[in-house]
């Protein structure tokens, strides 16, 4: 709440702003003109522990927007006649800026703006000093605040969606936000420095393997014919299919087209709906490829949003475009060396270390568009389109560091940038290793944490040594003993050894760096042996083990498949099969999807990962990934949805009848109104328990044989009566067809509401259907008057003599007749 108070505040203060540039009355610059100090507080009254914006300043507004009154403080009296002082603030153009203070008891506060006397130059409309104008010091009238035992209330929760959810979200209902995410950053098997695996929001990642559509990628499977079995290249080693991969608002982005080629060869950048498959655009930027992306929310003295882009880069010179349309919009010339990060509002910062001649820079991208961006508020308008800008501008600052530091620098925006010996894929033997660490703090820039060289113990010096991890979170660099199959945590405080992890299997020899990752408190290895291991990354202790089995002996040297990581996101962590230099005609490689806290298998299913290619993105809690060596094809898990369908019969029945109620459980989701799986199902595909998810998907999708044991869901058929009354009146499971049916007895005569409903799963979005009957009176039984038998002999033999009293007189008849004739 107080994140959005505090956004709520800084929006006020924008509202407030006026017209600076024009000309200000200024008295004679040699005479102190008098100031109107102000307080304000907002919400009042208030109840304890909740927000309130105090909104502190003068009445007059400065010259220019980047000039402010310095040196504002505030009084506080509580209702126990303690006080304190908060500030001193700087204002804005405005005159005024605004704080959050949080009241702790129950009364009457009061508040005070003292103004301190100043003097400040005076511009012209070009921004030339013309004078200096002085300023007398005022403290504001008291502003009364009631604070209350009850709090106030606030704007009301919006519930999270329970239904099929698409892009664009409304954008007052916050509460959705940890659904969703973008991914921005290029991501691969070999990435120096590594990139972390970590991604918040997409808290419905992927419970189940319930796959939403696919798409083909490249041409891929069996190529059958004359070459039988064989498999069309998967794009390892070195080509780097699907790499560059971003995802934004619900929309994929990738690279058409493999890396290799470059710009001689055609390259297209395909923008996707994330949650349909449906091609949203198709471009060709000059043969340029898709690096990364940018959600930058600019902030500024005029008005407050978010702008994305899709950035290309060639060189040192970087383009964007417009992520919605694709449409070029402007170009960064001679942006610095190093790598991105992202800052707290989306600007992409670079440090740049030159170790050989001991200086440092950070340069921010939104201070290469707005030089005077102060990283508090940006200039009033964005105005880049269509414009060409040296990056150099938005250098921050400069500062030395030591000369001759080794190796390549990993950072952490406004935390370190570290450093180490150990950074080549040779890594490092003989008896010590030398790593350091130089503060990016705001006002410690350039100041060394640490600058050492750490001993190696006697026994194992002589061993290869490599840099596997940094984990600025948790304060913990990593490195990899090959020989001694294990791995040693550092302090990022100190560089001093702070736990040795347990050996691992011998296949550990191999690829000990860039493959692993860390998050929530963990650090998790893999690669060739199989096996993954899980680490408290600050302890060293291993929690867990998993191994990624090969049921059938298809890798040659090992028990289990090799593996990469995708990511990390919701609690779980995502991997595959996929080497160096694969074998294709490997059979039954997995996707696994593992409990990042206990190392439980929450899902598998058929999957052949590229090892130099991108790996497998996240966004919106939709997974998409390319199962290269299997298809070829682009695949896209995530929770879909479903279809119900209802009918009941007799429609018209009387009351004591029972009624028939049948229907469907569908899954609608975008790839199942395929030909390909319209001509199988076309009743549609068939809805099923999650349980049975894995291997219906790589029966419905991958062409695997149909499961022979498939679990139903459970749909509740329920009823509103004649009276008004609501009630389920049975449950039934659906069969392996989707198909479900029940009977049930009416209570009461009248009209029937009938309903159908499918709650959901973790692998759909629930559904519901609902028809209607009509239940009449029952007639009244109808009998006719008749004497009843008084004996058996009356049962019997009554019937019997009124046959023979009609056959008699049908004789007689007969006779008559007989003898006119004559």
């Amino acid at each position: 709440m107080t994140r959005n108070k505090a956004a709520s505040s800084i929006a006020l203060l924008m509202i407030l702003t006026i017209v600076v540039t024009l000309a200000i009355p200024f008295a004679s610059a040699q005479t102190a003109k008098k100031t109107y100090a102000f307080c304000g507080a907002t919400p009042n009254p208030v109840g304890v522990g909740q927000p309130v914006l105090l909104h502190v300043g003068i009445s007059q507004q400065t010259f220019i927007t980047y000039q402010g009154w310095t040196g504002l403080t505030v009084t506080v009296t509580r209702p126990d006649d303690t006080s304190e002082t908060l500030g001193p603030f700087k204002t804005d153009a405005t005159g005024g800026t605004g704080t959050n203070y949080i009241p702790t008891m129950v009364g009457t506060y009061q508040f005070q703006t003292h103004f301190p006397a100043q003097s400040m130059d005076m511009l012209d409309f070009f921004g030339n000093v013309i004078g200096t104008q002085a300023m007398a010091a005022s403290d504001s009238p008291i502003r009364y605040l009631v604070v209350q035992t009850e709090p106030i209330p606030y704007f009301p929760a919006f519930p999270l969606p329970t239904e099929y959810w698409t892009r664009p979200i409304n954008a007052q209902f916050y509460e959705w936000a940890p659904l969703t995410g973008n991914w921005l950053k290029p991501a691969g098997s070999y990435t120096m420095p590594p990139i972390p695996k970590y991604h918040a929001g997409n808290s419905e990642a992927p419970e189940t393997a319930h796959i939403l559509w696919t798409k083909q990628y490249a041409q891929g499977g069996m190529t059958g014919g004359d070459l039988g079995e064989a498999g069309y290249e998967m794009g390892d080693a070195y080509v780097g299919k699907f790499l560059g991969s971003v995802v934004i608002d619900g929309v994929l982005y990738y690279n058409r087209y493999q890396e290799t080629g470059g710009t001689s060869v055609t390259q297209e950048v395909v923008a996707v709906n994330l949650k349909t498959g449906e091609e949203i655009w198709v471009k060709n930027w000059n043969n340029t490829r898709l690096a990364f992306g940018q959600v930058y929310n600019f902030q500024s003295f005029n008005y407050y949003g978010a702008f994305a882009y899709l950035w290309t880069t060639t060189g040192t010179t970087w383009d964007a475009y417009d992520a919605l349309t694709g449409r070029w919009l402007y170009r960064l010339t001679d942006v610095p060396s190093g790598w991105n990060l992202y800052g707290p509002k989306g600007e992409i910062y670079r440090y740049t270390v030159n170790t050989a001649a001991g200086w440092m820079t950070l340069w921010n991208s939104s201070r290469a568009i707005n030089p005077q961006n102060t990283g508090v508020v940006a200039d009033g308008s964005w105005t880049p389109i269509g414009s060409t800008i040296n990056a150099t501008r938005g250098i921050e600052w400069n500062v030395s560091i030591p000369v001759g530091l080794p190796g390549v620098a990993h950072y952490s925006f406004n935390d370190r940038v570290f450093g180490t010996q150990a950074y080549s894929l040779s890594g490092v033997t003989g008896s010590t290793i030398w790593h350091w660490a130089i503060s990016t703090k705001e006002g410690e820039e350039g100041r060394v944490i640490f600058n050492s060289n750490w001993t190696i113990p006697t026994e194992i010096q002589g061993t290869t040594w490599l840099w596997t991890d940094t984990s600025f979170e948790d304060g913990v660099f990593i490195y990899s003993c090959k020989e001694g199959l294990n791995y040693y945590g550092f302090s990022l405080d100190t560089g001093n050894l702070i736990w040795t992890g347990e050996p691992e299997d011998y296949l550990a020899y191999y690829d000990k760096w860039y493959g692993p990752a860390f998050g929530y408190g963990k650090f998790y290895s893999e690669r060739m042996s199989g096996t993954i291991t899980c680490y408290d990354i600050k302890t060293g202790v291993k929690l867990w083990t998993y191994n990624v089995t090969d049921k059938y002996a298809e890798i040659l040297w090992s028990q289990n498949w090799p593996t990469e990581f995708h990511f990390l996101a919701d609690g779980k962590i995502y991997l595959s099969y996929a080497e160096h230099s694969p074998n294709l005609s490997a059979r039954g490689a997995p996707m696994v999807c593992l409990n990042a806290t206990t190392g439980e298998e929450i899902w598998t299913i058929s999957w052949f990962g590229n090892w130099w290619g991108g790996l497998n993105v996240i966004g919106d809690s939709i997974m998409a990934g390319l199962n290269a060596g299997y298809d070829n094809r682009i695949y896209a898990f995530g929770k879909g949805p479903s279809d119900t369908s209802i009918e009941a019969s007799p429609k018209i029945s009387v009351n004591g009848e029972i009624v028939m109620v049948e229907g469907m459980v569908t899954d609608i989701s975008p790839g199942t109104s395929e030909y390909a799986l319209t001509a199988r199902f076309p009743d549609g595909v068939p809805v099923v328990g999650d349980e049975s998810m894995t291997d219906w998907m790589q029966y419905v999708y991958m062409q695997y044989p149909r499961p022979a044991d498939v679990t139903g869901v459970e749909v509740s058929i329920s009823v509103i009566d004649p009276n008004g009354n609501v009630y389920e009146v049975a449950t039934a499971t659906t069969g392996e067809n989707g198909f479900y049916s029940i009977t049930f007895t009416p209570e009461v005569p009248g009209k029937y509401t009938v309903m159908a409903m499918f709650a959901g799963t973790k692998s759909y979005v629930g559904s519901y259907a609902q028809t209607a009957i009509n239940v009449g009176d029952a007639p009244e039984p109808t009998v006719a008057p008749t004497q009843a038998p008084t004996s058996m002999a009356d049962l019997y033999f009554l019937p019997v003599s009124i046959v023979l009293i009609v056959a008699i007189v049908i004789v007689l008849v007969l006779m008559l007749l007989l003898f006119r004739k004559r």
